[in-house]
Formats: C-alpha cells, structure tokens, sequence
C-alpha cells in the first residue's frame, strides 16, 4: 500500500508539525552549538599566536609554516588558512576580557560577522556595540555592514530631544535609543519634486526598509491616522508601535526646514495618542519630527517647555556614494524645491 494512500488517524498533522518542530529547533541548536565552540576555537588560536610571537618575536614566515602545517593536519577544515589565522589574531587581541569569549555577544556571532567588525572598525567600544546589536537582533552578515556603513551607533540618540526633561531617567534613555539623527531614506530615490505626501508614500511603499532603518522594535500602525476631536478632524503622518518598549511613536514629516509650530503640532498629536490610544501598561508616547533642515538652537527652543517627549531629527542621503549624492539636491535645494509654500494649506491641518 502507497504511503499516501494509508488512513491517517486523528490529530496527524498536528503530530507531525510538533516532531517537525522538535527536529528544526534541535538543529539549530546544534548550529549554535557548534559555531559557539568554532569562535572559542579560533580566539584561542589567536591568543596562542599573540602569547608565542610576544616571547619569540614570530615573523610573517612562521605564520605561513603554521598555516601549511594545521592544513596538513586537517586538511578538511577550510578555516586555517594564513589570512584567517591573522584574523584569528586580530580577534584575540580585540577581545581581551577576562570573561570567557562565549560569555560576551561576540562570541555569539558567525566567524563572518567577526571578520567585518575587525575589517571596518578599529574602536573597542564600537566593535562591542555593533557586535552586541548585531547577536541581539539577529543581523545577518549583510544586514551587519550595512548598519556599520550606516553609522548606526553613531545616530542612535543623536537627535536632540526634550526626552531627559518630559520622561523619567530610565525612560528618557529608552526612547533616545529609538530617535536617530540622521535617518538614512536613500532607498526611497526621491525626485526633485517631491512633496511631503510623496515621502510619505515613499516610506508606505517601502515600508519594510523602512521599519529596519527606525530600528529595531518598530512595528507598524497606521498612516495619516484619524482623530476627532469635539467634531474637528486631525490626521497624523504616521503612527509605530515600539513593541520591546511598550510605547507608541508618533512621526510627523517636513520636507523643508524645521519650524517652531511644527513642535507645537508634533506635541498635539502626542497628547492625542497618550489619551486615546496608550494602556496603562505602555510607556508614554514619544513623538520624533523627522524635517529636511533644522537649526539646532531653534530646536531646542521649540521644545523646551513643550511638555512632550519629542525628538526632533533629519533625514539625508550620506550613504549614497559621492556620484549619486552629487546628482541630488542639497539641503537648501530640498527646503525651496520641497517644502511646502506659505500660503499653500496642508492636508495634516
């Protein structure tokens, strides 16, 4: 009798879904497992070779017998070569922490990943953000190169904010880690003549890159969401959800340079959200005006006595290499050929 064709009892598939997902979940253990002892591994080489050339003063020709020698020994492990053993070096003298490889988060990423932090960065401490960020969310290699090419770390909490002022300290440092300054929207490919609804678009259509850009956590709400308030109609931009700090985020979008009324908008719409949307159990809202242009003193001016935690940020195109940068319109050509007209209305108004 075919295999097909015999009786299925009861509750089949559910059984079979739960031995699928025993046997998945077990291989990725043992992946884990195995990478774990293969970076503690190649640590330990490194730190090795770092011991030995420190006492014997080892040149370049010992590290190609070293590397000749181990491939004969094991000639089916691709990872010993002569460039990964300076690597492996480099590794080691990088990480130098009593505590055990394995225990800190680099020790919990792909050898891939560690080769990129020790290509593109020369910092510690920058090599130890990125690695940490990088086992927490998940990164892929790719994912990874392209946040340090980014300059993740460095716009993380950059935007100025009223947040220390309006929030409790360990709540003002939660929501200085959603606002970046600048955000980086090169994947929208904005034309010229694009207005405040077109980058809004732009960012609805891309919405996937979008989300990673904001950071990790975000997770979508709406778009030009709707209010009534006592018979009056308000729309905000656009309206997150940070699911890891329990607490929405309300982003409203300026083509042109920033302006103090945008604070006093941004604010209002804040105060909506935290009266008809917050729980108990969220965070307060946070609200990061993203404009093309601002001054920094004007800024902060704006929010100083807002009584809403906002952020106030940019959005640019630095990661664009400097042919494509060179074909688009600089800050002041984005504010005039961008911005809205004075006398022309707004549709969030």
């Amino acid at each position: 009798m075919a295999r097909d064709d015999v009786a299925l009892p009861a509750g089949y598939p559910t059984f079979l879904g739960d031995l699928k997902r025993r046997v998945h979940d077990a291989q990725v253990r043992a992946q884990r497992t195995v990478n774990t002892q293969l970076i503690e591994l190649y640590w330990s080489i490194g730190r090795s070779i770092l011991s030995e050339q420190e006492k014997q003063g080892w040149g370049a020709g010992v590290m190609d017998r070293l590397a000749h020698d181990l491939r004969l020994e094991f000639p089916q492990m691709t990872g010993l070569s002569r460039s990964n053993l300076f690597y492996m070096r480099a590794f080691a003298a990088a990480w130098t922490e009593e505590l055990p490889i394995v225990q800190q988060p680099v020790g919990q990423l792909p050898w891939g990943h560690i080769m990129v932090l020790l290509d593109k960065l020369d910092d510690i401490d920058t090599r130890a953000w990125y690695a940490a960020a990088a086992a927490k969310n998940g990164w892929s290699r790719n994912v990874l190169l392209n946040q340090i090419k980014n300059r993740t770390l460095e716009r993380t909490g950059a935007a100025p904010s009223n947040f220390s002022a309006e929030l409790a300290p360990a709540d003002s440092d939660l929501a200085r880690q959603i606002a970046k300054d600048p955000y980086v929207f090169d994947f929208l490919e904005l034309t010229e003549d694009a207005a405040e609804r077109d980058l809004e678009q732009a960012l609805m259509d891309r919405i996937v890159d979008t989300l990673r850009e904001l950071g990790t956590g975000f997770a979508f709400v709406g778009r030009q969401v709707h209010f009534d308030v006592a018979g009056d109609d308000f729309y905000l931009d656009l309206l997150f959800f940070h699911i890891e700090q329990l607490r929405y985020v309300v982003i409203e979008l300026k083509t042109g340079k920033f302006q103090p009324e945008h604070a006093g908008k941004l604010s209002f719409y804040v105060s909506l959200v935290d009266d008809k949307l917050r729980r108990e159990a969220h965070a307060p809202t946070v609200g990061i005006l993203i404009c093309g242009d601002r001054n920094d003193h004007t800024v902060r001016y704006a929010l100083g006595r807002s009584g809403s935690p906002m952020a106030v940020s940019t959005y640019t195109y630095d990661s664009l290499p400097p042919t494509e940068k060179n074909a688009l319109p600089d800050a002041d050509e984005l504010t005039s050929a961008l911005g809205w007209n004075e006398e022309e209305p707004s549709q969030h108004d």
